[in-house]
């Protein structure tokens, strides 16, 4: 059974197709932490959990609910640069031959509906797929890459160029890790729910202006590539997750900089959307 998981005011609970949410501790007689970091480190227990939902009664409505970070202290979080060629060639820079990885500080992992805290005169948006990993491994090879997948959420890669290019060679991380520069949900959903998972519509508005469009499947390195490559480096652990990257389309080479008021809309096929106001 697929599920779509969500932190409800700082407690699991799974998603229905009609956006109610149910309580997993007590769906599952507390078989199921309430704690989402403990949550996820069971994918089996979700997907378990998930069948009952038929028979249960919600404990409320997504559009009513205090939706925080489906993963809310992740204890690595990673971003990919560069990821789709069209972006590079926008950014003027070159195409990586391998992935370009840096850290999104954990710090910075926010709930779906935060107001982005913008602190500078040149932030910057760019939506993003987030895969979040749910077992354990070391040296997982591409094609046991997906095993180790709990699932897919949205992510914004909220970016302040002025800080990311304060230096050389550039502070990818702190340029990309302010407060609030990692909105994230609104929910987690198995990667079994997608005919194909590595194939999304993604796309970002800014105050109703579609800025990016594009289907994931244009990755220049897969999701299973990333998590191959990064796991020769580091044993993962559920939680961990990775911003895959984003398309074209982004503010900075045109110099079009977030400004406060502004919002910002992301939404990936099959996952949901982020509404997060700037200020």
């Amino acid at each position: 059974m697929t599920f779509r998981f969500a932190n409800i005011s700082g407690r699991s609970a799974l998603v229905d197709g009609d956006d109610n949410w149910y309580d997993l501790a007590e769906l599952t007689n507390d078989a199921v932490s309430s704690d989402p970091m403990q949550a996820i480190t069971d994918g089996d227990a979700l997907h378990d959990a998930a069948s009952k939902l038929a028979d249960a009664t919600p404990g409320g409505t997504m559009a009513t609910a205090e939706v925080l970070a489906p993963v809310p202290t992740p204890r690595n979080s990673f971003g990919i640069g560069l990821n789709y060629g069209k972006h590079a060639i926008e950014a003027g820079l070159e195409v990586p031959d391998k992935p370009l990885v840096f850290t999104k500080l954990s710090s910075c992992i926010s709930p779906p509906n935060v107001d982005v805290e913008l602190r500078t005169e040149t932030g910057d948006y760019e939506v993003e797929l987030v895969v979040v990993m749910g077992k354990p491994g070391r040296d997982i090879s591409v094609e046991d890459a997906w095993d180790h997948v709990l699932g897919l959420t949205v992510g914004q890669d909220i970016s302040d160029r002025r800080l990311q290019f304060a230096s050389k060679p550039p502070h990818f991380d702190l340029g990309k890790s302010r407060d609030t520069y990692g909105p994230i949900g609104p929910v987690l959903v198995s990667p079994d729910s997608f005919d194909d998972p590595t194939d999304l519509a993604i796309s970002c508005d800014i105050n109703g202006d579609r800025r990016q469009d594009d289907r994931t499947s244009d990755l220049l390195f897969s999701i299973a590539e990333l998590i191959s490559y990064l796991s020769e480096i580091i044993a993962f652990v559920p939680g961990d997750m990775i911003f895959t990257g984003t398309p074209e389309g982004v503010g900075g080479p045109k110099r079009i900089y977030l400004q406060p008021g502004d919002t910002i809309v992301s939404t990936i096929e099959g996952i949901g959307t982020m509404t997060n106001k700037c200020v």
